[in-house]
Order: C-alpha cells, then sequence, then structure tokens
C-alpha cells in the first residue's frame, strides 16, 4: 500500500478528530478510505442513473438469449474484479 500525505487546515483536523474520537474510525487514514470508497460508490450510483435514463429514452428493442449471456457474463467479471481489489 502506498503513502499519500495530505495538509488539512485546523477546521477540517478537528473534525477528522472528532469522527475518530466517536469511535467509529481508528485513524484518519480509515476514515478518509471511506470517504473516497463512499464517493466512488456515488458516482457509480450516478453512471447508472444516467445508463438507465439513457436506456428508458431509447428505442425500445427485444433482448436476445444472447444479449442475456452477454450481460451476464459482464455482470460476474466486474464482481470478480471488484473482489479481487478487496
Amino acid at each position: 500500500m502506498e503513502s499519500m500525505n495530505i495538509s488539512l487546515p485546523d477546521p477540517l483536523k478537528q473534525f477528522v478528530d472528532g469522527q475518530i474520537s466517536t469511535g467509529r474510525y481508528s485513524t484518519a487514514s480509515e476514515y478518509v478510505r471511506e470517504l473516497i470508497r463512499n464517493d466512488e460508490k456515488r458516482k457509480a450510483e450516478e453512471k447508472l442513473e444516467a445508463m438507465l435514463l439513457e436506456g428508458l429514452s431509447g428505442t425500445e428493442t427485444e433482448l436476445t438469449a444472447a444479449d442475456w449471456t452477454a450481460i451476464r457474463k459482464e455482470a460476474l467479471a466486474k464482481v470478480g474484479a471488484r473482489k479481487q481489489k478487496r
């Protein structure tokens, strides 16, 4: 794991320290990692919503068995890749 140093103004540093003092996080690094994961999740949800809206506004087509096979294969690959990252 690589290290990254960040500088925070005193009010933000105090806020982070307050989050740690609640006991939910053991270190500032743990708190920042959760913030980043939450941001990644939010961006993925926004992308999914945009794709769904695009699909809803597009022309309707019937999915074939080959389409479902490709969708399943892609989904399983993404789940596998996500598991390997953890």
